[in-house]
């Protein structure tokens, strides 16, 4: 047996989560066939198990309200997920791209499956609305975080996975995030995002951009860190991550994107 399969039985015995009926605390009764239904006509997967649906839509802002075990919401499932992404998106790489070295598809698969690009898929499935969390978490934009949204896309990944396996994730993968892959390389480039920014305007200005943490969040494990990108005073764009060096590579891109759009900004005086 392979350390993948022995990775997956050890999630599968982990007990399901009780997630209960709607009750003011935030998120759609996923006891219910026809919500659910709903879900998976959404995610085009039917699950034989519909506890791994439920623990994957389970923030942990929820449990914590209903008093439940931190290992009831979908972190665990998360981190399975992001495995099994990476495991997908390497060999599609591999395949795809037979004459590229190991830098270029390191870089290549983290344009993949960066929070951003997670977030937007999870945007397109509107995921937000399924995800059973607290009142004061979805009233303070937690269905539209992008954070919570690629967390969430992960942990639909993991649980796809222990449902049906690693040809099940594959196709789920493939159809949400792979279709269009070689539009978003194109589009995204292969480039260091700071990098590039910091070439642009120090090309005009000579004095590069700086980076500031808005707010760290979430606990030490998952922690995740907001930055802004700013130039002589302006905010050029704000990106996030679970690290700062990503943040800021999220922030810088950003900016690239809303410089694009208005190239007139750093002469403007305000942002």
């Amino acid at each position: 047996m392979g350390w993948f399969d022995r990775l997956r039985r050890w999630f599968l015995l982990g007990r399901p989560v009780a997630v209960g009926p709607r009750d003011g605390r935030g998120g759609p009764d996923l006891n219910e066939g026809a919500v659910r239904a709903a879900i998976e006509a959404k995610l085009g997967y039917r699950f034989r198990d519909p506890s791994h649906l439920q623990k994957a839509l389970v923030h942990r802002s929820h449990v914590h309200v209903i008093g439940n075990d931190r290992r009831d919401a979908n972190e665990r499932l998360e981190f399975l997920g992001d495995a099994v992404l990476g495991l997908v998106v390497n060999e599609y790489l591999y395949r795809h791209f037979p004459n590229r070295e190991e830098g270029d598809l390191t870089k290549m698969k983290s344009l993949l499956v960066c929070g951003t690009r997670l977030s937007e898929m999870a945007g397109k499935l509107d995921l937000g609305h399924d995800i059973l969390m607290s009142r004061s978490e979805a009233a303070t934009g937690g269905r539209q975080r992008s954070s919570i949204l690629a967390d969430t896309m992960e942990a639909v990944i993991g649980a796809v996975y222990l449902d049906g396996g690693l040809p099940a994730a594959q196709a789920f993968i493939d159809r949400c995030l792979l279709e269009g892959a070689g539009s978003v390389l194109s589009r995204r480039g292969l480039g260091n995002y700071k990098s590039r920014l910091q070439e642009l305007i120090q090309a005009k200005y000579k004095t590069p951009p700086r980076y500031r943490v808005l707010r760290a969040e979430g606990p030490d494990h998952a922690r995740v860190f907001t930055v802004e990108a700013v130039f002589n005073g302006l905010v050029l764009g704000a990106g996030e991550g679970h690290n700062k060096k990503t943040a800021e590579q999220q922030a810088a891109r950003s900016a690239l994107e809303r410089l694009e759009a208005e190239p007139e900004l750093l002469d403007s005086g305000s942002a």
